[in-house]
């Protein structure tokens, strides 16, 4: 056990096994269609062939502040609390999160504990959450931990490609009218969490095959230090794709290791089925 917790949220999409290895705890958001809420390990592909049949898209909450001092309440005596968090500018758990701090420190928590917005979200957060926890199994200080997340979030990005415009039509971040055309000229979208830690629309590419290279390219302006860099990429209900996307990416840049991982219902509620996220 190491003496640092870290406890993320439940839109990290973190493939378990790895939340498991590295003892990361996940405070899970909730995802209802009306009064039906789904579980944190539904199968994505039954997801998004309900969220196909549904009229309007589930409904999305952060986690209250109860639960998560419920989660720091369960750090063993002795451990301090690193809590990263889904970006402050799309959701309110980071919020949260720090409301559930000043109540576990009017509690008597002695420890360090922080609370850090990532800015970015899916396995952008992810992947932070993985160097913290990777850190911290190497024995290095809480500050130096915090710190190296500071710079982490400040040096790094995350982009997103949206094959359907369904999502944010039903979503009512695309007019109607404009969503149906820009479906019929096969426009998709290239975003990317900004500066702020909101989501922006970068570029509007005609055709799925371009717009992922483009995706790539912007990639490799961004990213350096591949050698000893690692890469994160989620897709939404679509590997193959995903991989033909991480397997051009290694040819160009030779990043030392790629995370991979399906979105959760959390951020696949957002970006719809067929989409592809990538984070350095």
């Amino acid at each position: 056990m190491t003496t640092i917790k870290i406890i993320t949220d439940g839109s990290c999409d973190l493939p378990q096994k790895l939340v498991e290895e590295l003892g990361i705890s996940i405070v899970p958001l909730s995802v209802q269609f009306g009064e039906e809420c789904m579980p944190p390990n539904m199968e994505m592909c039954d997801f998004y062939a309900k969220m196909k049949r549904e009229s309007e898209l589930p409904k999305t909450s952060s986690p209250s502040p109860i639960h998560f001092l419920a989660e720091y309440q369960r750090a063993h005596a002795g451990q301090d609390i690193l809590v990263l968090c889904l970006s402050s500018g799309i959701s309110s758990t980071y919020h949260h999160a720090m409301m559930a701090k000043e109540m576990f420190l009017e509690e008597g928590f002695t420890g360090n504990i922080e609370v850090v917005d990532s800015r970015t979200a899916s396995l952008g957060l992810g992947l932070l959450v993985f160097k913290a926890a990777k850190m911290a199994e190497k024995g290095q200080s809480f500050a130096q931990i915090v710190e190296a997340m500071h710079r982490a979030i400040d040096a790094s990005g995350t982009f997103f490609f949206l094959d359907t415009l369904e999502n944010v039509i039903k979503g009512g971040r695309l007019d109607r009218v404009r969503g149906a055309v820009a479906s019929v000229l096969n426009i998709k979208l290239l975003m990317k969490a900004s500066d702020e830690g909101t989501i922006e629309v970068i570029e509007k590419i005609r055709g799925t095959q371009q717009a992922l290279k483009r995706m790539i390219e912007k990639i490799g302006e961004a990213a350096h230090d591949y050698e000893d860099g690692i890469i994160a990429i989620a897709h939404s209900n679509c590997e193959e794709r995903a991989r033909a996307v991480m397997q051009q990416l290694q040819e160009k840049h030779p990043f030392r290791q790629v995370l991979f991982a399906n979105m959760g219902t959390v951020i696949g509620t957002y970006a719809g089925e067929g989409g592809v996220l990538v984070a350095y």
